[in-house]
């Protein structure tokens, strides 16, 4: 039984929350045999394995670290005889399905890598013991699953990933586990959405959960005073005088929640902001917004995509140097961390949804603008990819809905955009999504090369337009690059006649540099030659009034599966993997700075 609620785990005077991180017992599963041989119940001969962390980096042979197929986690926990009467396991996420057990019965299962999974061990676990908790785990990829790709058998019948995206395939308990304790009728969710009028807004909300119990909820402010009270399980809060959360000065409320008498209590930290469209411009708190930022990923040394905060305070740092206000989740949902992280810092998040891959190439980055057509959306996968889809934009906004920072849905990363098949799909996946914000954010996707203006016959379900171009790199590069701006100004132009009236962010642009590689005058993979590239680049971006934001693809190198134009990883790193600037983040930091906020965002 799987609970539907997506709540943090808290602590308080009703509820427990405990972590479960640490040294876990682990084995793989190559012929999928463990359960058949009883595994549910006790890893046969395990090693050691951290959670959080991806497992790849840990081992040093490419058997171990390419592994594809089944894999197991184990561990042991004591459930005290006092705690709270139902009882969880949640895990922030497992990439990318799941079944778990706990003393050898399932308890839960799902599909999907960057979600959370809540197992009610309830019945399972036995209080005043100590219980084992087991996961089975696979990280196989399919055309029906997200992110999409497939897989090769070598002669020996190992499998190795072929990916239809360009990141390495991280696999494991890359998140935080909890033991979480609850009421019986717990609190199980709310929403938020906010209105200003003057200097007050009103805060309009929902609650979930607490059976017939009465519901009563109150926002603290930072220093601690009660400013709005409210009862019933839904309502309105007018706060004087509000502090808003403002871009990169973020301010934020406690929003509290109590059921009944002390039944139960579960408060979270909440910025009261507005988010809009207005014709060409991003109104946050009504006033205008130029994005200025980064494409990132969940990758570092030794973690993979583990989740860390040191990392992630690291990142933050850089980001905040450059000047920069917000990012894109590419290519996945991250770790909820990084969510309150941005909360805190007013950073603004584009949050992405795990749909990369929907082109049947397993070096897309290079056949995108080929004008290559792959059939994607006309194979039998379709409608349980679909299923997949919509079930983990569904999570994704459940789980993220109540975050400040986020600011927009991405959809999904490059697919193929070009025919009426993937019209239909991409139709159904937006009218859905469109069901499940009460904020109503907006919805967007990012689109390559491929999906050009007089071909794309998805852009109109957007309420922001994203576009990834590499011109420059992997179109007219090197001698080429004053080619490459003309090429580019003549697609921006077609865009521009079409009067859209919607922004339009970039979300990727970059060159792969080598950190070491200096030449003048600058050739590809040099920073001179990124530096150059980039400022081609602001020029086009300074030219056209909807150009609204610029992510650059990427905030640091990153791990990639293995190929001729890779070494040792995407290297389109504004930053390196160890979090050290390259020259360009110099070049972005001076530009970034002198940006105003509303930068182009007059009327």
């Amino acid at each position: 039984m799987v609970n539907a609620s997506t709540l943090y785990p808290r602590s308080n005077a009703a509820r427990r929350a405990d972590i479960l991180d640490g040294l876990w017992r682990f084995a793989f599963d190559p012929k999928s045999e463990g359960e058949a041989a009883g595994w549910t119940k006790a890893l046969p001969a395990p090693i050691s394995m951290p959670v959080p962390a991806s497992f790849s980096d840990f081992f040093t042979t490419h058997k171990e670290r390419d592994y594809v197929g089944d894999f197991w986690y184990e561990t042991d926990f004591f459930l005290p005889e006092n705690y709270p009467e139902k009882v969880f396991v949640r895990f922030g996420s497992v990439t990318h399905r799941a079944v778990i057990y706990c003393n050898g019965v399932e308890v839960a299962r799902h599909e999907g890598g960057f979600l959370p999974i809540l197992a009610d061990v309830t019945a399972a676990a036995r209080r005043g013991q100590e219980n084992r908790l087991t996961v089975r785990a696979n990280n196989e990829l399919s055309e029906s699953t997200l992110p999409c790709g497939t897989q090769k058998v070598l002669a020996d019948g190992r499998k190795i990933s072929k990916p239809y995206f360009d990141f390495y395939n991280y696999s494991g308990i890359q998140r935080s586990v909890f033991l979480v304790g609850t009421p019986a009728e717990a609190i199980t969710d709310y929403s938020l959405t906010y209105e200003l009028e003057g200097a007050d807004a009103l805060v309009h909300y929902s609650v979930e959960g607490g059976g017939e119990r009465s519901i009563r909820v109150s926002l603290v402010d930072a220093e601690g005073c009660t400013v709005a009270r409210g009862e019933g399980r839904t309502g309105t809060l007018r706060v004087e005088n509000a502090h808003l959360w403002q871009v990169r000065n973020a301010y934020l409320y406690r929003f509290v929640i109590e059921a009944g008498e002390g039944y139960d209590r579960y408060e979270e930290k909440v910025g009261i902001r507005t988010v809009r469209i207005d014709g060409h411009r991003i109104l946050i708190n009504e006033k205008p917004v130029y994005l200025k930022g980064y494409g990132k990923h969940e990758d570092s040394d030794i973690l993979g995509r583990g989740f860390s905060w040191a990392v992630a305070k690291r990142d933050f740092e850089c980001m905040k140097w450059t000047g920069a206000n917000c990012f894109r989740t590419s290519h996945y949902p991250y770790a909820e961390e990084w969510y309150q992280m941005a909360d805190e810092e007013g950073f603004l998040i584009i949050d992405e949804v795990p749909a990369v891959g929907m082109m049947r190439s397993t070096h897309n980055f290079a056949a995108a603008g080929t004008g290559q057509y792959t059939y994607f959306f006309e194979t039998p996968t379709v409608p349980e990819l679909l299923k997949n889809h919509k079930q983990q934009v569904s999570e994704m906004i459940a789980r993220d809905k109540n975050h400040a920072s986020v600011i927009a849905w991405s959809l999904f990363n490059e697919p193929e955009t070009t025919s009426e098949y993937a019209r239909n799909y991409f139709s159904e996946v937006f009218a859905h999504a469109r069901t499940l914000d009460p904020q109503n954010r907006p919805m967007t996707g990012a689109f390559e090369k491929n999906s050009a203006p007089d071909k794309c016959r998805c852009y109109d379900l957007c309420d922001m337009i994203c576009l990834n171009r590499y011109y420059g790199w992997y179109i007219s590069g090197g001698p080429e690059i004053e080619e490459a701006e003309e090429k580019f100004r003549a697609e921006m132009d077609k865009w521009a006649e079409k009067k859209l009236n919607v922004p339009f962010v970039f979300t990727e642009f970059g060159t792969d540099t080598l950190a070491s590689e200096h030449k003048l005058p600058s050739v590809m993979w040099s920073q001179e030659y990124q530096d150059e590239y980039l400022e081609r680049n602001f020029g086009v971006f300074d030219s056209y009034d909807f150009v609204q934001g610029e992510l650059v693809w990427n905030f640091a190198d990153f791990q990639t599966t293995e190929g001729i134009m890779r070494v040792n990883g995407n290297k389109k790193g504004v930053f390196t993997r160890q979090r050290q600037p390259k020259d360009a983040a110099f070049v972005f930091k001076r530009r970034w700075e002198s940006l105003p906020e509303d930068y182009k965002g007059q009327e």
